[in-house]
């Protein structure tokens, strides 16, 4: 039995989520599905994060067993060609340990959130961005996000169904930048809580627009109640774009 790694790349916006669900396809179920036209065999793929319905993915990871001997190669080729039909693909497969874990190695996670910011809608990219026709002061996002940088009790910014045990958490990194028509959040941390990238993003853009002030943010993160936070905004600007893991994984 060899335990495989794989880095995935998906538009979000064509499956019901990472997980496994009755009311559509996953990209689990996806790659699952592929595994088996591979190979005949049935494993379980354990993903690194468990993105919502319509959040995309740079650099999912995920593992599974197989009792089939093959290749690295193989392996990301002919998955890649039963994957044809849904919009994933695998970027690398490597052979690991054992004891590797997708989700309980994982010792980083960091997240982009694309906003679109001009007065004309996207056309190019729609459906990967969260198009915000008014101005925003990237300037002063960036100033109102630093002090959520640090480990803190996060109840504000998650969601009401979040399953977390506990709402603290330590951001490593939250920056706000313009990238030509876009406005760039990025956030880094060893986890994060359901849904918080996309308040914290929804909170920001109160302080772009002008309608909440710079230190609002920090009274905010205080309250530790969701209530006084800013809306969850749509899932379709987000990204997984990395899943870092402290040591070498390779088997052998």
């Amino acid at each position: 039995m060899t335990r495989w790694k794989i880095t995935i790349e998906y538009d979000g916006s064509g499956f019901v989520g990472w997980q496994r669900q009755a009311n559509g396809l996953s990209v689990q179920q996806a790659i699952e599905e592929a595994i088996e036209a591979f190979c005949g065999e049935r494993p379980a793929v354990m993903g690194a994060g468990r993105t919502d319905s319509g959040v995309h993915a740079l650099a999912q990871v995920a593992h599974f067993d197989l009792a089939r001997q093959t290749n690295p190669v193989t392996v990301r080729e002919a998955l890649n060609h039963h994957l044809k039909p849904v919009p994933a693909a695998i970027l690398m497969a490597e052979a690991v340990d054992d004891a590797f874990d997708a989700r309980r190695s994982a010792v980083g996670r960091a997240y982009l959130y694309r906003i679109f910011n001009r007065r004309v809608r996207p056309v190019i990219d729609r459906g990967k961005v969260w198009h915000v026709p008014a101005p925003l002061d990237v300037d002063a996002m960036h100033a109102a996000a630093q002090c959520l940088v640090g480990r803190h009790d996060f109840s504000s910014f998650r969601a009401a169904e979040c399953q977390a045990k506990s709402p603290v958490r330590t951001l490593d990194r939250l920056t706000v930048t313009r990238v030509g028509e876009e406005v760039h959040l990025r956030a880094a941390a060893r986890s994060f809580l359901h849904n918080q990238v996309r308040i914290l993003t929804g909170t920001l853009k109160l302080v772009g627009e002008g309608k909440w002030p710079v230190d609002r943010v920090a009274a905010v993160l205080a309250a530790c109640d969701r209530r006084v936070a800013g809306p969850t905004v749509p899932p379709h600007g987000l990204y997984l774009t990395d899943v870092v893991y402290e040591t070498a994984t390779s088997a052998g």
